[in-house]
């Protein structure tokens, strides 16, 4: 960063930064503790272009209860969201070869799918690929409708148009590329409609008590607890484990591990898979 930037920074005090921290930590479980100059970064602007001087006055706005259009607009600033298809690749094979073959031994058409925490949607999608692969022509016999869920509006936004620039797409397979997604002008790609309904979005706060009708059979949470420390990875791991059916997934980022927090009942099957089997459960 030049001099010139850095000069047209507007600084917080300790107290400011402690002030956002704590909030930001206890609604949402981000850990900002080490953010400090990326809040300052990328909020001076918003700061300047609304008259304002200090961070207490963006505060005042920010912390009123009603204000829930300036908070979405926070957190769009200060949360990174970066994703593509095929991130991981190794998820969607195990899902595709291993998960799935296991689950349908034992569902009744219907999969219960969490991709929590799933930004621009590149994961949901990609899941619902290999939705759509696995089942064949048996798909419209069963329910795999993913729930996709954020806390950035901006992401979400982004995600049902379902429209990504070509390197977003360079890990997919050829033949994924010409069946799930259209060429637009401009050279961007936009997924295909059938998969594009396959997906339902909504905000939601990973801190907020989960509410669900049944259980869910698989749960993507990846890259996403990378932003939590132990104490909140602990709870919401938790969480989750309650919110998986028996014999159900969790797929985690390959950075993150189940060890941060207290040991889970979760089973481990490989880096960053585990199932949910209780005593008496078969997988």
């Amino acid at each position: 960063m030049d001099l010139q930037t850095t000069n047209s920074l507007i600084h917080m005090t300790d107290r400011e930064f402690e002030e956002i921290f704590s909030f930001v930590y206890k609604k949402y479980g981000i850990d900002l503790r080490k953010k400090r100059h990326l809040i300052e970064g990328r909020l001076s602007y918003t700061l300047k272009a609304r008259g304002m001087n200090t961070f207490s006055e963006y505060m005042k706005v920010l912390f009123d209860s009603n204000s829930s259009e300036e908070m979405q607009a926070f957190l769009n600033k200060i949360t990174t969201n970066h994703s593509y298809f095929g991130r991981e690749n190794e998820h969607f094979d195990f899902l595709m070869h291993e998960a799935l073959p296991q689950l349908t031994k034992t569902r009744k058409q219907d999969l219960r799918i969490w991709s929590a925490g799933c930004s621009a949607g590149q994961e949901a999608y990609n899941i619902a690929m290999v939705m759509d692969q696995f089942f064949g022509p048996q798909k419209n016999r069963w329910d795999t409708t993913v729930l996709a869920t954020d806390i950035s509006s901006k992401v979400l936004s982004q995600a049902k148009q379902g429209i990504y620039p070509e390197e977003h797409i360079k890990n997919m397979p050829a033949q994924w590329k010409k069946e799930y997604f259209q060429l637009l002008p401009g050279g961007t790609y936009q997924v295909v409609e059938k998969i594009r309904k396959e997906v339902v979005y909504r905000i939601f706060n990973l801190m907020d008590t989960f509410q669900y009708k049944k259980p869910f059979d698989i749960i993507f949470c990846r890259n996403v607890m990378i932003y939590f420390d132990a104490e909140t990875t602990r709870r919401l791991i938790e969480k989750f484990y309650e919110a998986t059916a028996e014999g159900g997934y969790l797929f985690i980022g390959h950075s993150e591990s189940l060890a941060k927090g207290s040991p889970s009942e979760y089973t481990y099957l490989r880096p960053s898979v585990y199932q949910k089997i209780t005593r008496g459960g078969r997988r």
